[in-house]
């Protein structure tokens, strides 16, 4: 810890915060995240085990990891600082298709490189999880830890968004954990895809009477789908192919790549580095927006409270 120079916080979540660092011995900046540990032996091997694969886990798609250290009753690792934090902070109004088709080619690429060269399964696919750089790279993280400390339904963010397959939610609801397969990625990455092109997650809670009401929509429901009127017929098809109720239906990552969406994205010229800045000067003037509307409503309720 003595060799890094805290700065801002990046995001909180479930077991910690993720902080830029300055490493100062290198002069590289880095996201520091933060993992609270409350477990017994067993887990803490499994989480050890869980970062020596995080660190041999090199590929372009895959978020760059520089090593961790333990303090007292944390873990805390470091890795590449993507400078224009997650896709879930810049879908806004919703991702133009060629950007969305890089992206996926990127998803798709990593978690392959997962499977076929590192035998692991993501398990928590989700806007979250795929970062953005003013590069215009986009690349995974969190594949693994949270996986392997997530296991019930119960300490999942089920509440507020579930990205979870059919069959997982079933499995898990029942105590059968055996259901999560590679093909259960791909519905995450099917849901993720349409969140990003749409701008929002495709089973808001705000919409179901309870979280049991958004579970059985999922399960039971039609898949959501991309609009015809905002994309093409080869970018609808390709997440129709992820989102199939049955998992030996859903197509695998070698079937994704050959698919004509990707396969025209490789021909395709995107500019990335342009897309990424506007999306973060979107944010940025939102946030004035949003700024300046909580100042009146405070300026409002001053006003109102010095009313006879």
């Amino acid at each position: 810890m003595g060799q890094l120079q805290l700065e801002e916080e990046l995001g909180k979540g479930n077991y910690g915060t993720v902080k830029r660092v300055l490493h100062k011995p290198t002069n590289v900046y880095m996201a520091m995240k933060e993992i609270r540990l409350e477990l017994d032996e067993a887990k803490l091997n499994g989480i050890i085990m869980e970062l020596d694969i995080l660190h041999r886990a090199a590929a372009p798609e895959i978020v760059d990891f520089y090593g961790a250290f333990f303090i007292e009753s944390c873990v805390y690792y470091c890795m590449e600082h993507m400078d224009a934090g997650s896709m879930d902070k810049l879908e806004a109004e919703g991702v133009p298709e060629d950007v969305l088709g890089r992206i996926a080619g990127a998803m798709v690429r990593g978690l392959k490189f997962l499977k076929d060269e590192m035998q692991i399964i993501h398990r928590d696919v989700k806007p979250t999880n795929v970062l953005v750089n003013t590069k215009g790279q986009v690349k995974l993280c969190d594949f693994g830890v949270s996986g392997q400390l997530e296991k019930s339904l119960a300490k999942t963010n089920i509440g507020c968004q579930s990205y979870m397959a059919p069959e997982r939610i079933k499995g898990e609801s029942t105590g059968n954990l055996g259901t999560y397969t590679v093909s259960s990625d791909v519905w995450s990455l099917g849901l993720a895809m349409i969140e990003m092109g749409l701008g929002h997650y495709p089973y808001p809670p705000e919409t179901y009477a309870n979280v049991f009401a958004q579970l059985t929509a999922i399960v039971h429901g039609d898949a959501p789908e991309l609009p015809e009127e905002r994309f093409s017929e080869s970018a609808r098809d390709f997440v129709s192919r992820c989102l199939h109720k049955l998992p030996g239906s859903r197509a695998t990552y070698a079937q994704l790549l050959s698919h004509p969406y990707l396969v025209e994205d490789r021909n395709r010229d995107v500019d990335m580095v342009g897309w990424v800045k506007r999306a973060l000067e979107s944010r940025a003037e939102k946030q004035v927006q949003q700024q300046r509307e909580r100042n009146q409503q405070v300026l409002e309720q001053q006003q109102q409270g010095y009313q006879p």
